[in-house]
């Protein structure tokens, strides 16, 4: 069933948070001099040149992002971070709120609120009363622009791994939004997190083992200790000969006084096993992959894999 269209501008304040446009004030027929009473009699509070809100006070969060799409205008919507964070995207948040809009707008600034130009058909990929981009898109095209490679990749696994999509839908949209800055990356990345990489330190190992010729190791691997108690380890190769190789990725954590005795105690029930345990930093597979690729080969991994 279509949605009714508001008639008066308490109708569409009530829609939009708060938040309207002169021009769909006119549309409405409200004119600028009926506006221009009510913000000087305080009712209203101008947010913009061209967007007003219907209450006074600080704006909220949702306020703002209503306030950046209309004063960005027609075509415009929500992006970003900012889209994921609507989404439901845990643990990414940023103050500034993100709009996607045409090129070739000459826009005036707004506080609190970052414009986007693109290129990219946004009403595409927009959805909802306050047009926000779906998570697949409004990922990837962050990750494309992102300072870093570590945050672009991090990005893409902590969508999937918090469930808003899979790498399936992601690859699609890849494919949506070609050309793409960092698209060849970001597809083998995606068919790794498919194949069972959980976490951006496995997405690393994976690419170190394309880029230096080393087989893929088995991910997140269930494997009982000396104690009999099940472990999951990060990347595991089986050599020819029988010896079990385990690489365990440190993350920052890892260097907190509980964690690091935690991870010896593990390190030592594996051993005991029989395992080859080697261990490295997540600084190291970004920044040095082929020193732990080189220590990986003197043990036997490429060489002689099952």
């Amino acid at each position: 069933m279509p949605v009714r269209r508001a008639t008066t501008w308490r109708e569409l304040a009530a829609i939009q948070c708060g938040l309207i446009a002169r021009r769909q004030l006119v549309q409405l027929g409200y004119h600028d001099h009926y506006t221009d009473s009510r913000v000087s009699a305080e009712q209203w509070q101008l947010v913009s040149d061209v967007v007003v809100c219907t209450t006074t006070g600080v704006l909220t969060r949702e306020q703002l992002m209503w306030a950046g799409v209309l004063h960005a205008g027609p075509g415009s919507a929500i992006g970003g971070l900012t889209a994921l964070e609507r989404r439901g995207l845990r643990h990414w948040g940023r103050d500034e709120i993100t709009v996607l809009l045409p090129k070739s707008h000459n826009l005036q600034p707004l506080e609190g609120v970052r414009f986007v130009e693109t290129r990219r058909p946004i009403g595409l990929f927009a959805t909802g009363r306050l047009p926000t981009w779906r998570a697949e898109p409004a990922a990837l095209l962050y990750a494309g622009y992102a300072a870093g490679t570590s945050t672009a990749l991090g990005l893409l696994a902590a969508v999937v791994q918090q469930r808003m999509t899979t790498p399936a839908r992601l690859l699609e949209d890849l494919r949506r939004l070609h050309p793409l800055r960092r698209s060849r990356l970001f597809r083998a990345s995606l068919q790794d997190v498919a194949a069972g990489s959980h976490s951006l330190a496995e997405l690393g190992v994976a690419r170190m083992c394309r880029e230096q010729g080393l087989p893929l190791p088995d991910r997140q691997v269930r494997r009982a200790d000396a104690s009999g108690r099940l472990r999951y380890l990060d990347c595991v190769w089986h050599l020819a000969d029988g010896t079990i190789v385990i690489l365990e990725v440190d993350g920052g954590f890892h260097m907190e006084v509980a964690q690091w005795e935690r991870d010896i105690r593990r390190e030592r029930d594996l051993v005991t096993t029989g395992a080859v345990v080697l261990r490295c930093t997540t600084r190291e597979v970004r920044d040095v992959p082929e020193e732990v690729a080189a220590s990986l080969r003197a043990i036997g991994v490429g060489r002689s894999s099952a």
